[in-house]
């Protein structure tokens, strides 16, 4: 895998409003405010790994588009950093350097178009497990629509990311009966989530993209302060895999 690695940027600060002077809304304030505290002293690291075989190209320009969502959703309450990953062709399989905007990532999106071969989610994995040696990554997120590899050696390497706390967020196109088997183990293995999405979907996969920007950033006490309706799903497949 090609890998470089780009300054990472420092000194956000915390958004927060300014509070009613009804108990139940201090109450509420005072956690949000909490949450961006702690997600503002750490910096979230997020891999955004896609199958970009030919039969992936609709939902590569898709993810191109709504990507964003994930630097939206934590704003100025933390800083995130995104590496994409991808693979396509006979074994291609290559990393970008970590960005920390939206046009930067898109500008890296847009330049890459899918060619025919098989998975390699196995290297996928592997890599995320190497890039997490290097540095906390908060979360892995990879979207796909087919499996043909060893479904033990992908479990082997799920439970690796789930020891060391690296959850993967798996989002299936299509319903393939191998892949949703072999994502769902990943998941659980991972201790994170497996979600189904196509064309007509697309805004929930956004939403949740930035749901997930607010775990990586902030964790689950960032999920609940926001308490919008796709951080409560997210909670509920996150408390799922606790052991």
């Amino acid at each position: 895998m090609n890998e470089r690695k780009a300054p990472v940027e420092t000194g956000r600060k915390a958004e927060v409003s300014t509070p009613r002077a009804d108990r139940s809304a201090i109450d509420a304030f005072v956690r949000q405010a909490r949450a961006l505290a702690v997600s503002g002293k750490k910096e979230g690291r997020v891999i955004l790994a896609l199958d970009a075989t030919m039969s992936r190209q609709p939902t590569w320009d898709l993810a191109c588009e709504i990507q964003a969502q994930m630097f939206d959703a934590v704003g100025r309450a933390g800083t995130l950093n995104v590496q994409l990953v991808y693979y396509r062709g006979f074994g291609e399989c290559a990393a970008s350097r970590f960005v920390s905007d939206t046009a930067a990532l898109k500008r890296l999106m847009s330049r890459i178009d899918c060619r025919g071969g098989r998975t390699q989610i196995g290297k996928v994995l592997s890599h995320a497990l190497k890039e997490n040696g290097r540095g906390k990554v908060n979360a892995l997120i990879f979207i796909g629509d087919a499996m043909e590899e060893n479904v033990d050696e992908l479990a082997a390497r799920a439970g690796e990311l789930g020891l060391k706390g690296v959850p993967v967020f798996l989002f299936q196109e299509g319903s393939d009966p191998a892949a949703t088997s072999a994502f769902k183990e990943i998941a659980r293995l991972s201790r994170g989530a497996w979600f189904r999405f196509d064309q007509n979907s697309a805004d929930t996969l956004a939403k949740l993209l930035g749901s997930i920007a607010v775990f990586a950033t902030g964790g689950l006490t960032a999920l609940e302060a926001r308490g919008r309706p796709e951080d409560r799903l997210m909670i509920e497949h996150l408390n799922r895999r606790k052991p």
